[in-house]
């Protein structure tokens, strides 16, 4: 746990919110995959192992900042 408050306290936000807009939510239209994905968690048809991996990538900047912003302790970077 150490090791990973260390790592978000050396990201810093803008680094994360600029993954946020671009990967996180890319491709932009007809609507970002992250949305798609998070549609398709919700209704059950999230199996195929691309899919899965696919919101796990978008996902991942949006995990990040959460866990940045819970743990409270990179908010100055």
């Amino acid at each position: 746990m150490a090791a990973l408050q260390t790592f978000l306290d050396q990201l810093p936000w803008n680094l994360l919110i600029i993954a946020c807009l671009t990967l996180g939510l890319a491709p932009f239209f007809p609507e970002p995959h992250i949305w798609e994905k998070l549609k398709m968690l919700v209704s059950g048809t999230l199996t195929k192992p691309i899919d899965i991996f696919d919101l796990l990538m978008h996902g991942a900047p949006f995990i990040l900042a959460l866990l940045k912003l819970v743990l409270g302790r990179g908010a100055a970077g």
